[in-house]
């Protein structure tokens, strides 16, 4: 069993990543305010101390422990930390993320630090910190207390001395609606509206004090993100998710390329290097270094996957511009309808930004670059996938939208689907051809011959879905083929029959189940 210390937005997050498991965990929060809708999980209310906490795990057989509390929630951090060691557990630390730290910003450990030759100051730190700023009000600076517009915060103000004049409330967090000369925040993370809070006080030309975040206790595996936090789990707990996921090629890519930087600017060669994700997250990823060039291998779970323990390098070259070039075994695109026109490597737009993103975040990479992605033995691996079909020749392709291959997503399937009708529509036949599957295709390829490759889109099982995109694309023609059982299906008024439903067992066999990234996860597998 897993126990998560929630009651914050990375809370709710880490409730929808174990939910995805099926099994049964438990969520505890301070108070049972926090909404969170919990199919497998169990809710616990109530803070715990040391021995509370203790006794907890040994009776429910706790074997891993999730802190996604508040940042500045140290007496619960120290709490688990000091649990998890004295039981020899694992622990995560859900993080939050947290811009760079401002220069123009005058950061503080303690209530104490606050400069008083200030007259007047509003503090966004919580109605608990009333009391620990009365000190200021003896050295008669006048202090405004932004809180929650609740009635147990309102009282607990009141509790600890603050008066009617001294309380506003929050309505949004991108207004400040008091005059006053300083305003002090908690270093909380963007998705305690920090930023928002910073940007707005900069408008009303006010000095900005930022209590800084308490360090992590170093027990805790730290993520600051859903897809850090399922790779973490399933790393300590292998077998609460029945599949595991694995990285894109994207990922993959732009794992070399850091290590292939970090070795030409700085002579180190770590063995895992941070990537920054497309959702803003940053998870840390096993690489390697070669003669000339630095490599990650490619992992993609239980998803299936041709591209599996496939290396994908990165060799880094000082230039006047910076470049990201396609070498042996990344593919070409050959037909419009990508993100970019034919002759480019297929080297997507997402890993493209990935690279770029990810090079540029280290000061220390200010250098003018031209990195070179290679796979050996991608033009081989490539004739197993569907690039051919497509027009991508000569390697495979360099991929992904989120970086993380999650098993079996119905939403990226789609979005597979989505890229070949567009292909199909740009290779400019006025008829689409979609099908179940490798045995249904051949025989429309049959009857007609005269049509491009790129018109042939099989469905899978979301034929309705791919019925709205052919409708969204307006191809004049479009010709289904499908198989009885599938038909029966259909004529019942059944559009899609996803994987719950029996017919998926079928289809599965003919797809290797649906992808979980981009449409190259897609065209990426085995036929």
């Amino acid at each position: 069993m897993i126990l998560v210390f929630g009651g914050t937005t990375e809370g709710r997050k880490a409730v929808e990543v174990l939910e995805e498991a099926g099994q049964p965990f438990y969520y505890s929060t301070k108070t049972d305010i926090q909404d969170v809708t919990l199919h497998h999980g169990i809710p616990l209310q109530g803070a715990m101390d040391q021995e509370a906490m203790t006794t907890f795990c040994q009776e429910h057989d706790i074997r891993l422990l999730i802190d996604a509390a508040h940042p500045f929630a140290q007496i619960l951090h120290e709490t688990v930390a000091a649990v998890a060691e004295e039981l020899h557990l694992p622990a995560i630390r859900y993080e939050r993320i947290f811009p760079e730290r401002d220069k123009d910003i005058t950061w503080i450990d303690d209530y104490q630090d606050i400069p008083n030759d200030i007259h007047t100051l509003l503090a966004t730190t919580g109605v608990q910190s009333i009391s620990k700023l009365k000190w200021l009000e003896d050295e008669g600076v006048k202090v405004f207390y932004r809180i929650l517009d609740r009635e147990s915060s309102i009282k607990l103000a009141y509790e600890q001395g603050a008066s009617d004049d001294q309380l506003c409330f929050y309505t949004d967090s991108r207004v400040i609606d008091i005059d006053a000369d300083a305003i002090l925040l908690k270093e909380s993370g963007l998705t305690g509206g920090f930023q928002e809070k910073v940007d707005a006080a900069k408008q009303k030309d006010m000095r900005i004090f930022v209590l800084r975040r308490p360090k992590t206790p170093s027990v805790f595996h730290t993520v600051n993100g859903p897809h850090g936090l399922r790779l973490a789990v399933e790393k300590l707990l292998p077998d609460f998710f029945p599949l595991h996921s694995g990285l894109t090629t994207g990922t993959c890519a732009t794992a070399a390329a850091v290590a292939a930087m970090i070795r030409l600017t700085k002579g180190e060669t770590p063995n895992e290097v941070p990537v920054l994700l497309p959702n803003g997250e940053t998870i840390m990823v096993p690489v390697g270094y070669g003669d000339g060039y630095a490599y990650c291998i490619k992992e993609a779970g239980d998803d299936p996957d041709v591209t599996n323990g496939m290396e994908v390098r990165a060799s880094v070259e000082k230039s006047n511009i910076f470049e990201i070039k396609g070498g042996e075994g990344v593919g070409r695109f050959t037909l419009p309808g990508f993100d970019y026109p034919p002759g480019e490597p297929a080297i997507n737009k997402t890993p493209r930004e990935m690279i770029r993103q990810n090079i540029e975040k280290c000061s220390m990479f200010n250098v003018q670059c031209s990195i070179t992605i290679t796979v050996p033995q991608g033009a081989e691996i490539a004739k197993r996938t569907f690039n051919p079909r497509l027009g991508i020749e000569g390697g495979i392709s360099i991929i992904g939208v989120s970086g993380i291959v999650k098993p079996f997503s119905e939403e990226a399937f789609i979005s597979s689907i989505r890229k070949c009708m567009e292909v199909a529509k740009a290779s400019g036949t006025d008829r689409v051809v979609i099908n179940s599957g490798a045995k249904s295709e051949r025989f429309l390829k049959d009857r007609y011959p005269h049509l491009p490759q790129q018109a042939f889109v099989q469905y899978g099982n979301y034929i309705g879905e791919t019925l709205k995109i052919a409708n969204e694309l307006q191809f004049p023609k479009v010709t289904l083929g499908v198989m009885l059982g599938k038909a029966v299906k259909l004529a019942e008024g059944h559009l899609d029959t996803p994987s719950a439903k029996p017919m998926f067992n079928v289809q599965r066999s003919m797809f290797h189940s649906p992808s979980p990234a981009s449409y190259g996860r897609f065209y990426q597998r085995k036929r």
